[in-house]
């Protein structure tokens, strides 16, 4: 090959790299995240509100771009992360598990940690309720995503535990999607068709707060046997593989905001309130932030029974042998289960 040309080859094959390098690059700093309505995302508003994201990203020379994106029940967060509008995906296990075995072998949607343990409350405003076997055809059960949502799959659950698992969506004709502040509001006022609203921290509690008639019919961690991770956070293997950088800052920043939740409860209450614009009772956020029952931490537990359960029942088709399936094999997360 004569020099000239040799010369020609080595400056193209020299701007193929640049080129490739930077189109590496471009990927790295960008990350949308979907979050929902609850103190559940309470490490998501501690995060954003501290710049934690941009903050660990900088330290790994990423200048980091962070939007955040609110919408309501698990449908829509899978739709936008299947059409590129969402880089982190913030729901229930149920929808996890959903797109997880909807995208095996193909987009390889998995979880990348858990927002904690927190216990869900189916409550009712109806005196005639005392169990999930009172609802009748004139009762109306609120949840975010009907027959997807993680409180729809706690309400499966139990339901197939009582009528067997040909019954398991049994109480799907009456649930009704709706976001948890409009299911809270008709909740306390009364004299709706909802009767029923199984929710999340802080709504359920600000119905038995608000509405004296307000009981709990059931309980996510009877249903599950113990503390349970119901909500979750979980991307493409593309994203994770792309991004590598940008990834580890999110998984970094979400550590560190679950440490200064545990440690710091008073501030966090108040960059929830800042954040998420709630208006809320701040005694009462406290008393959730610091009730027993909840854990502020990343890795997953207790969320095996629900792919097994989905899995028996036809919910999904392929099963996962353990949760190491479905989750990212981080460290994090390497104990999950």
């Amino acid at each position: 090959m004569p020099r000239f040309t040799r010369r020609i080859a080595v400056i193209a094959t020299g701007i193929s790299l640049l080129a490739g390098s930077l189109a590496a690059h471009a990927q790295e700093g960008r990350i949308r995240i979907a979050e929902q309505f609850g103190i559940v995302y309470l490490l998501l508003n501690v995060a954003q509100e501290q710049k934690l994201i941009e903050k660990h990203a900088k330290a790994a020379g990423v200048d980091a771009k962070v939007e955040w994106v609110k919408l309501s029940g698990g449908a829509a967060v899978n739709d936008a992360l299947l059409s590129g509008n969402i880089e982190i995906a913030g729901a229930g296990v149920g929808p996890l598990l959903t797109i997880w075995d909807r995208t095996k072998g193909r987009q390889n949607v998995k979880g990348v940690a858990s927002l904690g343990n927190f216990p869900y409350y189916l409550t009712t405003n109806n005196p005639n309720v005392k169990t999930i076997a009172d609802f009748t055809e004139k009762d109306r059960i609120a949840v975010p995503a009907v027959g997807v949502s993680v409180q729809s799959r706690y309400l499966q659950m139990a339901s197939a535990k009582l009528w067997g698992d040909k019954e398991f969506n049994r109480l799907d004709k009456i649930s009704v999607a709706v976001p948890h502040p409009d299911a809270t509001a008709a909740m306390v006022k009364g004299g709706t068709e909802i009767t029923g609203h199984f929710g999340n921290p802080p709504f359920q509690d600000q119905v038995l707060a608000g509405n004296p008639q307000a009981r709990i019919v059931l309980k996510s961690y009877d249903v599950m046997g113990g503390p349970t991770s119901a909500t979750v956070l979980y991307a493409t293997e593309k994203f994770r593989s792309e991004s590598p950088k940008t990834y580890k800052a999110f998984i970094d920043a979400l550590s560190e905001a679950a440490q200064f939740v545990t440690a710091n409860p008073e501030q966090a209450a108040d960059i929830y309130i800042k954040v998420a614009n709630a208006k809320i009772d701040r005694d009462l956020l406290l008393k959730i932030i610091k009730n027993p029952e909840v854990q502020f931490k990343t890795a997953p537990q207790n969320t095996y029974a629900m792919a097994e359960f989905m899995h028996r029942v036809g919910a999904i088709k392929n099963k996962p042998a353990s949760a190491r399936d479905y989750f990212f094999d981080d460290a994090h997360s390497a104990q999950g289960n």
